[in-house]
C-alpha cells in the first residue's frame, strides 16, 4: 500500500448541471427510488468532480492526484478505500462476507492535446481525457456513493467492490496490476461502462459475446546484404521484401484464420533506407493485429510468424519478428449482459437499450473477464440532435447527464447481480 496522500485540491460545485430527468422522466420502477433520489442529490458534485479530473489529467501509472480525489470522497462517505501501489483505488461496500460484485472505472488520460474549448479543459499541455475516463471515474464513484447509502439502510444484499484502475491506455494494462494486487479476490461478477459519443445520452449499447477486439502490436525487421539499385540480384532486397510482407501477410491471415473471427492486420509505420539509388541493409514495418474471437487470437501468433517466414524465405533476407500480446477481446457473458440490460430498463426506461456494434478497438477490461464473468456497456454521451464526436480526439465533448445515467445503471446492476435469485432477471 502506498503512503497516505496529502488531501486533494477542493472541488467547486458545478452550477446549473443538467438533470437526467430533463431528458425523460425516471421510470417508476420498484426498488430504484432510493438510488434515483440519491444520485439526483449528488448530481452537481459528481459533475464537478468529473470536470476537476478532466482539468487535471494524468497519464498511465501516474494517476496519483486522481486517486486522491476518489479516495478522499469515499472516506467522506465513511468508507475505507485502499490505495494501490503507485495509483489506483479499491473500495468495498456492504456485507463483508461472501461474494462481491465488481464495478470498474479506468482513470488514466491520453497523450493528446485538449481542444474541447470548455472552461474545464486540460491544464496539462499534451494530456487530455479524450476517451472519457473522467466520466467513467465519476460514474463508478457516484454508483459507489449511492450503494453505500443503500447499504447503510440495509438494502444491499451483496457486497460491492469499486475498482478505479490505472493504465488502461497502455500495454500491458493496469487491469493486470489490479488482478495481481488481489482486486478480483472474492469478486463473482464484474461490470463497467465505456463512453460512446455515437449514442444519445440516456441510452446504452449492449451485446452478448465480443464487443471489442484483441489488440496486439507486431513488428517485422528484415536484414540483408544491401547494395546499388542497379544490381538488386546481388542483394537481399529489403525494400522489396518489406513490400511483400506488407501486402501478402494480411492476406494469408485472412485465409488461415476463420473469417468470422474479424482478424485484421493493419500496418501503421514502415522505414527503410535514405537514398533513392541504394538498397538498404535493414528495414522495419510495424502494425496492429486485431481479432474479435479469442480462439482465433490464440492461434494468430503462430500463423503470423509462419506467414512472415514463408513470404521472405525465397528473398534472401532474414526476419526478426516481434509479436507483443496486448489484450484479448471483451467477451460479454450472456447472464451478465442480461443483468445490465434489465438494470438499464429499470432506471433509464424500456427503450434505453440498443444493440452495440462490435469494435476493433482494444480494452483491457477484457482481462477481468478471463477470470470472472461480467459485461461492459456502451454509455451514450451524445446530446440528442447534437454533434457526434469521436473518442481519442482532443475535441471530445460529452453530455454530462451521462454521469447520472451511468451511475444509476451500474448501481442498479450491482443490486440485481447481487440480490437473491428470485430478484435477478
Amino acid at each position: 500500500m502506498s503512503a497516505e496522500p496529502t488531501p486533494s485540491d477542493p472541488v467547486e460545485p458545478a452550477p446549473s448541471t443538467p438533470a437526467l430527468a430533463d431528458l425523460r422522466p425516471a421510470p417508476a420502477t420498484p426498488g430504484t427510488a432510493r438510488l434515483t433520489a440519491t444520485l439526483a442529490s449528488l448530481r452537481d458534485e459528481l459533475v464537478a468532480i468529473r470536470r476537476d479530473i478532466h482539468a487535471h489529467p494524468e497519464l498511465a501509472r501516474t494517476e496519483e492526484r486522481t486517486s486522491r480525489v476518489v479516495a478522499d470522497r469515499l472516506r467522506q462517505a465513511g468508507l475505507s478505500p485502499r490505495l494501490l501501489p503507485g495509483s489506483g483505488v479499491l473500495c468495498d461496500i456492504g456485507p463483508v462476507s461472501g461474494r462481491r460484485i465488481g464495478l470498474r472505472a479506468d482513470i488514466d488520460a491520453l497523450p493528446v492535446n485538449d481542444t474541447c474549448g470548455l472552461p474545464w479543459s486540460s491544464t496539462h499541455r499534451g494530456i487530455a481525457h479524450a476517451c472519457g475516463h473522467d466520466v467513467h471515474t465519476a460514474v463508478v464513484l457516484g454508483a459507489g456513493l449511492a450503494l453505500a447509502e443503500l447499504a447503510e439502510a440495509g438494502g444491499l444484499a451483496t457486497g460491492v467492490r469499486l475498482i478505479f484502475q490505472p493504465a488502461e491506455e497502455v500495454q500491458p494494462g493496469g487491469s493486470l496490476d489490479v488482478i495481481a494486487q488481489g482486486g478480483l479476490d472474492g469478486v463473482a461478477r464484474i461490470f463497467g461502462v465505456h463512453c460512446d459519443p455515437k449514442v444519445d445520452v440516456g441510452q446504452v449499447g449492449t451485446r452478448i459475446g465480443p464487443i471489442t477486439s484483441a489488440s496486439d502490436e507486431v513488428q517485422v525487421t528484415l536484414t540483408g546484404a544491401g547494395g546499388h539499385t542497379s544490381r538488386p540480384h546481388l542483394t537481399g532486397d529489403v525494400v522489396f521484401a518489406l513490400g511483400q510482407v506488407i501486402t501478402q501477410v494480411p492476406a494469408i491471415l485472412g485465409r488461415r484464420l476463420d473469417p468470422r473471427s474479424g482478424v485484421n492486420l493493419t500496418w501503421g509505420a514502415v522505414a527503410a533506407g535514405t537514398a533513392h539509388n541504394a538498397i538498404p541493409s535493414t528495414g522495419t514495418v510495424k502494425g496492429t493485429l486485431r481479432c474479435l474471437d479469442v480462439r482465433a487470437w490464440q492461434k494468430a501468433s503462430e500463423v503470423f510468424h509462419s506467414a512472415v517466414e514463408q513470404v521472405v524465405g525465397p528473398l534472401g533476407v532474414e526476419a526478426e519478428i516481434v509479436h507483443h500480446r496486448g489484450v484479448p477481446p471483451v467477451e460479454n457473458d450472456e447472464r451478465s449482459t442480461g443483468i445490465l440490460e434489465a438494470a438499464a430498463r429499470d432506471v433509464l426506461g424500456a427503450e434505453s437499450v440498443l444493440l452495440t456494434e462490435q469494435s476493433l478497438g482494444g480494452e483491457d477490461f477484457a482481462w477481468y473477464l478471463t477470470k470472472v464473468p461480467g459485461a461492459m456497456a456502451r454509455l451514450g454521451t451524445r446530446t440528442p440532435g447534437g454533434v457526434t464526436y469521436d473518442i481519442h480526439q482532443g475535441d471530445l465533448r460529452v453530455d454530462e447527464r451521462a454521469i447520472e445515467a451511468g451511475a444509476l445503471l451500474l448501481a442498479r446492476t450491482a443490486v440485481l447481480a447481487g440480490g437473491p435469485a428470485h430478484a435477478q432477471p
